[in-house]
């Protein structure tokens, strides 16, 4: 199991990829509801898992990282279907998912 040390700096580029995807969705015209939505509750259960971070408790970390990861593949699917998003929307977005994906594959 990883330190706490290097679980908070991975799940740092977890929240930075998020922000992004946040100001990407803020730039984004006429961004589906469903995108908009995932991205919000993308960036609020990030917050949620930062504020529980110091009561550590590692099932409860993978079912909050598995939460999120379904979020970032619910994002990523919607980008697959808009063919109008912008490059940098569809790079956030594929950002998130990737860093959700490698945080949760190196805790299992």
């Amino acid at each position: 199991m990883w330190q706490e040390y290097e679980l908070r700096q991975r799940f740092n580029r977890v929240e930075r990829a998020i922000g992004e995807a946040a100001q990407a969705c803020s730039a984004e015209r006429d961004l589906p509801g469903e995108l908009r939505d995932c991205i919000q509750k993308l960036d609020r259960q990030a917050d949620a898992v930062q504020q529980n971070a110091t009561r550590y408790d590692p099932a409860q970390l993978r079912k909050q990282l598995a939460d999120l990861q379904a979020l970032g593949e619910r994002a990523r699917r919607v980008c697959a279907n808009m063919p109008t998003l912008t490059p940098q929307m569809r790079s956030a977005v594929q950002h998130v998912h990737d860093e959700l994906a490698e945080l949760r594959q190196d805790l299992h």
